[in-house]
C-alpha cells in the first residue's frame, strides 16, 4: 500500500497519564479567601466613597447642561439610583454602629460581673422604630409620616371589609 496504516496495536502494558480535574471554588464560601468582616471591608474600600461622590457631582453637572429629554431622564434615573445607594449605605452603617455599641455595653457589663443580656429581634426592631420616630420628630416630618401610615392602614382595612357588591 502507498499509505501506512494508522491502526497501531495498543501495547499490553500501556501507561495512562492522569488528567488533573479542575476544581472550581466559590470565594464566598471558601476558607482560602478569608473571613468577611464588614468593618475591615469598609476601611479597605473607603476610597470608593470619594470616587462615587465625584461621579455624582459629574452626573449633576451633565444633568444641568443636558437638553435632550431622553438623555436627561436617563441621567435623572442614574442620579436617583446613586442617592438611594448612598442612603442605604448610611443606613447600614448606622445599624452596624448601633450593634457595635450594644456589644460594647454587654462587654462592659460582663467585665463588671453581670450576666450579659442579648436583645431579641423584636426588641431590636422596637428600638429601631423608636429611633426612627425620634428622628422624624426632630426633622418635623413626623405628622406627614403618620398621616401616610394611617392612609395606608385604612386602605388595607377597606380591602378586608366586605364590599357593597357582595351584599
Amino acid at each position: 500500500p502507498l499509505e501506512m496504516s494508522a491502526k497501531k496495536p495498543v501495547p499490553f502494558l500501556r501507561q495512562v497519564i492522569p488528567v488533573r480535574k479542575k476544581v472550581q471554588r466559590d470565594p464566598r464560601f471558601d476558607d482560602l479567601s478569608g473571613e468577611y468582616k464588614p468593618e475591615i471591608f469598609m476601611k479597605t474600600y473607603s476610597f470608593l466613597d470619594s470616587i462615587k461622590k465625584q461621579e455624582k457631582e459629574m452626573v449633576q453637572k451633565q444633568l444641568k447642561k443636558c437638553r435632550n429629554m431622553e438623555q436627561k431622564e436617563k441621567l435623572q434615573r442614574l442620579l436617583n439610583r446613586m442617592t438611594q445607594q448612598e442612603q442605604a449605605q448610611k443606613k447600614q452603617q448606622k445599624l452596624r454602629e448601633r450593634e457595635l455599641s450594644l456589644k460594647r455595653q454587654q462587654r462592659e457589663l460582663a467585665k463588671q460581673g453581670k450576666k450579659p443580656f442579648f436583645l431579641k429581634k423584636s426588641e431590636k426592631r422596637k428600638l429601631e422604630l423608636a429611633e426612627k420616630y425620634a428622628e422624624l420628630k426632630r426633622s418635623g416630618k413626623l405628622e406627614s409620616f403618620l398621616n401616610k401610615k394611617r392612609k395606608r392602614n385604612a386602605i388595607k382595612d377597606k380591602r378586608h371589609l366586605p364590599s357593597q357588591k357582595n351584599l
